[in-house]
């Protein structure tokens, strides 16, 4: 009994589609079908796309420093930072999903949530293709206008939610048992700030800072939040 409840717990989304589908085809049979067929088709789709996705994004995590990322799509990059990230999602191709692994990768490498929705947004609604196709079916006009209040609408979208969130709150970070140990983001940049503050907590390896588990953290409270302070992409949790 425990174990169901636990994977009902751990697959809330899973199990809440397959009662979908149960009630579905409970109440229409053909609806259900459809609504099967529809999946099935999305999941191939997605089968055949995020394989290719997931290749790119490990190779931009490798070859791509995270200076450059912060550079271009850090909280400083200003004006700069706003147009490309506008560029990528609007030459971007495939579907939304396909954005999600690549936006995230930047986010850990420290992009700022601003720069994220507007890549994920403009990647949704404003991409060159769907431009030329609504321009065939809609006309010149009314394109450029829904073009002109679409990225309004995305830049101050972008801008309320990164007065809102908190990059604690979107990545998903592994705390640790208790709040008097420190624990580095994957958006450090290794500069070694934390490390001439308090070298005895804080070391660099492999170009990252890491935390050194032997010492006596209630010993160096002030330090650790003087690093905390300090450091320039706040990694240090």
């Amino acid at each position: 009994m425990n174990s169901i409840k636990k994977f009902i717990k751990n697959n809330k989304i899973l199990v809440l589609s397959l009662l979908g589908y149960i009630i579905l085809f409970t109440y229409n049979k053909s609806l259900g079908i459809k609504a099967v067929k529809d999946s099935t088709y999305y999941f191939i789709e997605m089968i055949e796309i995020l394989p290719a996705v997931f290749v790119l994004t490990s190779l931009i995590q490798t070859w791509i420093p995270t200076e450059l990322i912060i550079k271009n799509f850090g909280n400083g990059s200003g004006l700069k930072g706003t147009i490309i990230s506008f560029t990528i999602g609007s030459l971007s191709a495939g579907p939304i999903y396909a954005a999600f692994p690549v936006c995230r990768m930047l986010l850990n490498k420290g992009a700022s949530i601003k720069n994220i929705i507007i890549i994920l947004s403009s990647w949704a609604v404003i991409k060159v293709p769907m431009l030329i196709n609504e321009i065939k079916f809609m006309g010149t006009k009314y394109m450029i206008v829904r073009w002109i209040f679409t990225i309004a609408a995305i830049i101050g979208m972008a801008y309320l939610m990164d007065k809102l969130l908190k990059k604690e709150d979107v990545i998903a970070v592994e705390l640790k048992e208790t709040s008097d140990i420190p624990s580095i983001s994957p958006i450090c940049v290794g500069c070694g700030v934390c490390t001439k503050i308090c070298p005895a907590v804080f070391q660099i390896k492999d170009r990252k800072a890491i935390v050194n588990q032997e010492c006596n953290f209630n010993e160096w409270k002030k330090e650790i939040e003087e690093a905390k302070n300090t450091c320039p992409v706040n990694a240090i949790i």
